[in-house]
C-alpha cells in the first residue's frame, strides 16, 4: 500500500539546479533537509500544501519541468523579474490573467511553471498551521541507553539508531548500557537532567513469560520513560520491544517488520528539532514562569536586598519594643 508520494523536480544543469533552488527558496518554500552523494545533489522542500493530479488530455500545464500554484502570482512575478530569470508566456497587461501560468525558463532549459488563481473560494482554503521537526541531525546531541538484558536483539537495535544518527549528520551518541528494561527510566532521566543531550533514545527488549512478571515491568518502563520526558523536558523516543515471542522480536530487530531501533532515532532526530524550534523560534521572546519568578526575586535597582517576609520579620525593632518587666 502506498505510504507516502514523492515528487521529484530533475533540473538539466547544476547551473538550473543552484538556479532552481534559489527560485523556490524566493518564494517562500521552506527548505527540509539538503546534501549531495557521489552520484547528485539534493534539497528537499517542504510546501504548506502539496497536490497530486492525474490529467489525460490537453492541459495548459504541460510541458514543464516543475510546476508551482502562488497565492499571488503578480507578486510571485515581481520576485521572479529581480532574480534575473527569462519570462515567457506572461500577459502583456499590468496584471497577469490569475488564470493561466507563465513560464520561467532557467540558464540550462528548466522550465517551470507558476499559476495562481482568482477564485476567492480556491485562494482561501488553505490547510491548517503546523509546525514539524525535520530528520536533520547537524549540531544535535543524542544518548542511547540500551538494556544488556536480551543483547541479541538490543545490540541490533543499537546499531539501527546509531546507523541513522551518524547518516542525518548527528554527533558520536553516548551509549550508555544498564542491566536490564526496568532500570532504563533512571539512567535516562540522568542523562536528560544533565541537560547535555537533545534527546534521549531508549532501547530494551522485553518478552513474555509465564508469570506476571513481563506486565509489571512493561507498565513501569513506559511509566518511567514518559515521567522521565514530561518532567525534565527532553524528548525521550520509546525503542523498547514488547513482545510475546522471540520470533516477533527478532522481525523487529531488522528483519520483515523493519528496526524499531531505526524508528525510534528517527523520532528523536524530529523531537529534538521540533523541541529547539519551539522554544527558540516560537516562543524564544516570552519569558517562562521560571524567569518570571526570577524577576520578582531580584534586587531592587538601588543594591538594597528584598528580605523575603517571615514571622521573625514581621516584629517591630528592637528598639522600639518595650522592655519585659522582670
Amino acid at each position: 500500500m502506498i505510504k507516502s508520494i514523492g515528487v521529484k523536480a530533475l533540473a538539466k544543469s547544476a547551473e538550473d539546479f543552484a538556479a532552481q533552488v534559489k527560485l523556490l527558496k524566493a518564494l517562500g518554500i521552506r527548505t527540509d533537509l539538503e546534501g549531495e552523494n557521489e552520484r547528485y545533489h539534493y534539497v528537499d522542500f517542504a510546501p504548506e500544501w502539496l497536490n497530486l493530479s492525474v490529467i489525460y488530455g490537453e492541459w495548459k500545464g504541460a510541458g514543464y519541468d516543475l510546476f508551482l500554484t502562488v497565492s499571488h502570482p503578480d507578486t510571485a512575478l515581481e520576485v521572479v523579474k529581480k532574480l534575473g530569470f527569462t519570462i515567457v508566456d506572461a500577459s502583456s497587461q499590468t496584471h497577469l490573467k490569475t488564470d493561466r501560468p507563465f513560464c520561467v525558463v532557467l540558464p540550462g532549459g528548466t522550465r517551470v511553471g507558476i499559476w495562481g488563481h482568482s477564485n476567492p473560494l480556491i485562494t482561501d482554503i488553505k490547510p491548517a498551521p503546523f509546525i514539524q521537526g525535520h530528520l536533520g541531525a547537524k549540531d544535535r546531541k543524542f544518548c542511547v541507553v540500551v538494556s544488556t538484558f536480551n543483547s541479541f536483539i538490543t545490540e541490533r537495535l543499537l546499531a539501527g539508531a546509531v546507523d541513522t544518527l551518524i547518516r542525518s549528520g548527528a554527533e558520536t551518541p553516548m551509549i550508555v548500557r544498564v542491566p536490564g528494561a526496568f532500570e532504563i527510566p533512571s539512567a535516562a532521566r540522568t542523562m536528560a537532567e544533565s541537560r547535555e543531550y537533545d534527546a534521549i533514545i531508549c532501547i530494551g527488549c522485553l518478552l513474555r513469560g509465564d508469570t506476571a512478571h513481563y506486565d509489571v515491568i512493561v507498565n513501569e518502563v513506559t511509566r518511567g520513560i514518559g515521567q522521565s520526558a514530561q518532567e525534565t523536558g527532553v524528548p525521550h523516543a520509546f525503542g523498547v520491544l514488547t513482545c510475546d515471542t522471540l520470533e516477533q522480536a527478532i522481525d523487529r530487530a531488522g528483519l520483515k517488520m523493519g528496526n524499531k531501533g531505526v524508528e525510534a532515532a528517527m523520532a528523536a532526530i524530529e523531537m529534538a528539532n521540533l523541541t529547539k524550534f519551539v522554544r527558540t523560534k516560537l516562543f524564544g521572546r516570552r519569558p517562562t514562569r521560571s524567569a518570571k519568578r526570577g524577576a520578582k526575586r531580584r534586587s531592587p535597582a538601588g543594591g538594597a536586598r528584598r528580605i523575603p517576609r517571615s514571622a521573625g520579620n514581621n516584629r517591630p525593632a528592637r528598639k522600639n519594643r518595650p522592655e519585659k518587666r522582670r
